[in-house]
Formats: structure tokens, C-alpha cells, sequence
């Protein structure tokens, strides 16, 4: 396994523990502030990591790579978890899952036509397998009732953001290869705070959002969990893209959903069913056969 494959597989395992996080901490801020809050954290706290690893020297981005830089950031963060938390809110957390395995078939499509990669018979039978897996995992006979136009609308909300949180990974990914990582993040960062903003100010929620932050949470928990989504697994999540295919790296970050439901069931208790052992089971093979190739 190289560094690309384990970076790739720890912003996995720590995306999920910070979904835990979440779920321990109950009645929390609402997600768009929680989107809010964890990006601002995550981009205050690359600021002196920044200082500390790579000094106060600016990289020498062109004009053309700031600005893609700093749209993906806008395209992935602000656009595409809006999007996301749309979908959620339209047609619950399960359905959403199954729509959010769209997001490796993006990346291996867009990572086809504009960085003209290509996975092998191997890597496909390994793609197929992962995303089987977390299909198994997710999928529920048992959902509550939702109106069919809310779930035809999630639809088209869900699949539009895992499009536009592709794209946006994939159009800085050559920048990646070759721009400091850090602030490569924390210029993407900037991006997606200021299109939240934006979007903020637009819709005219600026005092509500206030009240929101000024109402009492489980702070403790709400930082642990936005340091360790939106700064530990946001560094390995961009370093892995950064060292390997897009393609390979967005396949090995399907497995956070394994990864979740390992830690629900040691954190929280939750039982582990045959169809969930199934799903690891699928998952974990095409890793395996990932790491193998």
C-alpha cells in the first residue's frame, strides 16, 4: 500500500468518526450552520499548520490556478453540500446514502474525459465491488413514507451534488500534483465559506443564523467533530488525490460507510446485520483488490 492508498483510507476511517461524533452530540446546530462552523474551523487551524510546515513563503499560483482553485472550492463545498443537505432534508438519510455512491462513478467518469486516466480489468472488478458493497450497506425495504415529488426532487438534488462535488475535485486535482497541499485546502476553503456566505446573504439569513449560533449546544463535541471532518480528513481526503489517480482515491473513500458502521456499532451500539456484514464484506474485497493491483 502506498502513502496515496492510506491517506485515501484514513480520511475514510476519520470522516466516519466524525459522523459518529455528530450522531452522540443530539440536538446540534442545523446543518447549514454546522457547514458553516466546521469549514471556518478547518480553514482558522490551517493558518499556523500552514505556518509551521511550510513557513511564510506564498506559493506562486498563476491567476488561471487561483481562480480554479477557488471555484472548486465553491462548486465542492458551498454548491455541492448545500445540495447535499437539500437532498437529506427531502428524502431522509438512507435514500441519500444510496445516492451519495454516486460519487466514485462521477469522479471515474470526469477523471476519464479531462485527465485522461484509466483504471485496469482489476481496479474495475475492485470499483464494482466497493460500491456493491456500500449499495448493500445502505439500502432499506423498511423507509418511512415520503412523497414521490420529494423524492423525485432529493434525486435530482442528491445526484446533482455528488456531480458538482466531483467535478470540483477533479478540476484541481492536476494543481494538487503540483501546489503546496496545504494552501492548495485552505484556498479551496476560502472558496466554499465565501459561496456560503454568499448564498447566506442572498437568501436573507443572516440573523437567523445568528440566533442559531448564539442558542446552546455540545460545543465540545460539535469542534471535535468539525476538526476532525473539515481539517484531519480534509488534509488526507486532498493527499491522497493529490498522490494517486483521482479515480483510485474517490473508489477507496466509498468505504467511509464501512467504516461508519463499525464505529456506530462499537461507539453507539448499533447492531451489526448479516446484509451489513455482507456489505463490508463486498467493500473490503475491492479494497483489497485495489491495494493488490
Amino acid at each position: 500500500m502506498g502513502w496515496g492508498e492510506f491517506f485515501a483510507l484514513a480520511s475514510a476511517a476519520i470522516w466516519a468518526l466524525a459522523v459518529i461524533l455528530m450522531r452522540r452530540a443530539g440536538d446540534t446546530l442545523p446543518a447549514f450552520e454546522l457547514n458553516l462552523f466546521k469549514n471556518s474551523l478547518g480553514m482558522l487551524l490551517l493558518f499556523p499548520t500552514i505556518l509551521i510546515f511550510g513557513g511564510l513563503d506564498l506559493p506562486d499560483y498563476s491567476a488561471f490556478e487561483f481562480v480554479i482553485v477557488f471555484v472548486s472550492g465553491v462548486i465542492g463545498i458551498a454548491v455541492a453540500d448545500t445540495w447535499y443537505l437539500r437532498a437529506l432534508n427531502l428524502m431522509g438519510a438512507s435514500r441519500t446514502g444510496i445516492v451519495a455512491s454516486m460519487f466514485s462513478p462521477f469522479v471515474v467518469l470526469l477523471s476519464t474525459i479531462f485527465l485522461g486516466e484509466r483504471m485496469n480489468s482489476w481496479q474495475w472488478l475492485g470499483f464494482f465491488l466497493v460500491v456493491a458493497g456500500v449499495l448493500v450497506v445502505t439500502w432499506r425495504t423498511n423507509r418511512s413514507a415520503v412523497d414521490t415529488s420529494d423524492i423525485r426532487k432529493g434525486a435530482v438534488y442528491g445526484v446533482s451534488s455528488m456531480m458538482m462535488m466531483a467535478l470540483g475535485i477533479v478540476m484541481v486535482k492536476e494543481i494538487l500534483e503540483v501546489k503546496p497541499l496545504l494552501w492548495t485546502i485552505e484556498l479551496r476553503l476560502a472558496g466554499g465559506i465565501s459561496g456560503l456566505l454568499i448564498f447566506m446573504l442572498v437568501r436573507g439569513q443572516w440573523q437567523s443564523v445568528k440566533d442559531n449560533f448564539r442558542k446552546p449546544h455540545r460545543w465540545g463535541t460539535v469542534i471535535m467533530a468539525s476538526f476532525l471532518a473539515s481539517y484531519l480528513s480534509l488534509i488526507l481526503w486532498l493527499a491522497g488525490y493529490k498522490l494517486i489517480d483521482a479515480s483510485i482515491a474517490s473508489i477507496l473513500n466509498e468505504t467511509n460507510v464501512v467504516f461508519i458502521i463499525i464505529l456506530a456499532w462499537l461507539m453507539l451500539g448499533e447492531r451489526i446485520s448479516w446484509r451489513k456484514l455482507a456489505g463490508i464484506a463486498l467493500a473490503g474485497g475491492g479494497v483489497v483488490i485495489m491495494m493488490l493491483v
